[in-house]
């Protein structure tokens, strides 16, 4: 299978991933697949929330505009242009343990082995099981060929050539010592900042609510620390955020904000509280869901310093 047919059949899942992820119905068989089988895939949503209940039926549908956004014949023939890839599959095996915190996270990672004409060993997420499953079930549809080429592992992960592997920082530290024979990726836990001149817009402000509350705040790219110049009134932000409020009907983001409010109460720590979103000034980067770490600052040079003493912890 040359490297042009695997682009063509990543194209085409794209072009499902969109009709789902836009919550369209089937259109044809332009799409690849029959009625039934994308009806299938559409009914794995419920699935999936049911084993995870962050997997909420929007966050599994903005997960699929997001890829299928990245699916574009164009964009995959220019990605892969900066690489000498084989035309051919390799015969190499590439075991990828796949994190679960949001949708389909681990899906990147099956693009890239696939593309680089490599077999594909997977140790899927216990959160993350029912989504990536359906996925392979439907490259199988629109390519056997490629779909052969992965095998799910439901115990040790063996037979490998290369690895990549997410997980937490502790986790990161048995991955490096079991993998560190063989070319491996580790990824560990990040996140990821904002920082604030005090010259946003509402729109803007409204926007960043966007990358505070996606998928519940659980993803790598999710805004866990917030910087802020000295004198910036916080209400400020918590009026731009207030059409977010509905994210408090969410049963376990609630139950995490109820469990931190009451704990950092007992505990007297100084909080600003908006119903659904806890703001406290703290130095450290990753604040637990429901929360928004802050801090102040005096000068660019100042946050330009922390971000360089943090930057392994850093996502963007």
């Amino acid at each position: 299978m040359s490297l042009q047919q695997r682009i063509s059949t990543f194209v085409q899942l794209g072009k499902i991933f969109k009709h789902l992820g836009e919550n369209k119905a089937w259109s044809g068989f332009d799409l690849g697949i029959s009625e039934s089988e994308y009806q299938r895939f559409e009914s794995s949503f419920q699935y999936a929330k049911a084993k995870n209940p962050w997997f909420t039926e929007e966050n599994v549908r903005q997960a699929l505009l997001g890829l299928a956004h990245m699916l574009s014949q164009e964009k995959l023939e220019q990605w892969t242009s900066a690489y000498q890839l084989p035309t051919e599959f390799t015969g190499k095996k590439v075991g990828v343990i796949m994190a679960g915190n949001i949708p389909l996270v681990g899906f990147h990672d099956m693009l890239c082995v696939l593309l680089a004409g490599h077999n594909l060993l997977i140790k899927l997420s216990s959160d993350d099981e029912i989504l990536p499953k359906e996925v392979i079930n439907t490259l199988s549809l629109l390519d056997g060929a490629m779909a052969s080429r992965v095998q799910l592992v439901e115990h040790k992960l063996e037979g490998f050539d290369a690895v990549i592997a997410t997980g937490s920082n502790n986790s990161a530290r048995y991955f490096h010592y079991y993998f560190d024979h063989v070319p491996h990726l580790i990824r560990k836990n990040r996140n990821s900042i904002a920082v604030l001149t005090g010259d946003e817009s509402t729109e803007e402000l409204k926007a960043l609510g966007h990358d505070l509350f996606s998928f519940f705040g659980l993803g790598c790219r999710s805004i866990t620390k917030l910087f802020v110049p000295e004198g910036y009134k916080l209400d400020t932000l918590f009026e731009a955020l207030y059409d977010r409020h509905e994210i408090a009907n969410h049963n376990k983001y609630a139950n995490n904000y109820d469990y931190h409010k009451a704990v950092w109460l007992l505990n007297q720590e100084q909080l600003l509280d908006n119903g659904f979103l806890l703001l406290k000034r703290d130095d450290n980067i990753c604040s637990p869901t429901g929360t928004l770490f802050y801090d102040f600052y005096e000068s660019k040079a100042e946050v330009e310093t922390y971000l360089e003493e943090r930057k392994e912890e850093i996502q963007c």
